[in-house]
């Protein structure tokens, strides 16, 4: 009987938020192809229970336009370089998860047709319904939107269940655990709590996205293996909900 709980999804689709820095592994730039495979394997554990899967990436281990690298850059062409290096870690997982035999899209708000197919909403439910992993790709399309941003926008436009945002740490804490051993960790938290506080989910516009559509948010813990699927299929303990009223 438990095991049966376990193995139940509690979300018919799903979008996973993954900052690119999770694709550094152990180096400090760039893309460790074995992190990427990792990543697959987890996601596709995920896809086998049957759950529609939309994958958003960030840029942030190749590029960021608030980095220190881009000091002294116009902000909308930096911007414009940290989409293409998010567009180059979709790519990656794509080809990590169809070796694993699972059919992937890459769609990108720039239009880069060599690499990946153009953002259409309807094309991009089709491609759900049709049993294959979407990753969006070159965030909103727009300069002064980070990949938070560009997740909840497009959650909302597939009519994702929930967003799946994947951290380092196994949830929400009152303070940054790394720096202060006296932070708790919430189980349960409100949009509200999250802006007031200013405690780093996301950023404040994609939290207010999230918020005024009632959207909710799951913060957890992606270094340990099976931890998507176990948020999936409800484990208890596992992450951090965030949503318009405590439970």
């Amino acid at each position: 009987m438990t095991s049966e709980v376990q193995q139940s999804p509690a979300f018919r689709r799903v979008l996973l938020k993954i900052s690119g820095e999770a694709l550094i592994g152990e180096q400090t730039f760039g893309i460790d192809i074995n992190v990427a495979r990792m990543v697959a394997q987890e996601i596709k554990q995920v896809h086998d229970l049957g759950i529609e899967v939309a994958v958003v990436v960030g840029g942030g281990n190749i590029f960021r336009g608030v980095s220190k690298s881009a000091s002294g850059m116009d902000r909308a062409s930096a911007d414009y370089i940290g989409m293409l290096a998010t567009v180059m870690n979709g790519v990656v997982l794509q080809d990590a998860l169809e070796k694993l035999n699972v059919h992937t899209r890459v769609l990108s708000a720039i239009d880069i047709p060599q690499l990946a197919e153009p953002f259409v909403r309807r094309r991009a439910i089709r491609h759900l319904e049709k049993r294959r992993i979407v990753i969006f790709a070159a965030g909103t399309g727009n300069p002064f939107f980070s990949t938070d941003s560009a997740a909840a926008l497009r959650a909302l436009e597939i009519k994702a269940d929930v967003i799946l945002k994947a951290t380092r740490v196994d949830g929400v804490y009152s303070a940054d655990p790394m720096k202060d051993p006296s932070a708790t960790r919430f189980d349960c938290i409100t949009f509200l709590e999250v802006l007031e506080k200013q405690l780093k989910v996301m950023d404040a516009s994609a939290i207010s996205l999230c918020m005024d559509n009632d959207l909710p948010i799951i913060v957890f813990n992606m270094l340990k293996r099976g931890n998507i699927a176990r948020v999936v299929t409800n484990e208890p303990g596992i992450g951090t909900r965030v949503c318009l009223e405590r439970s």
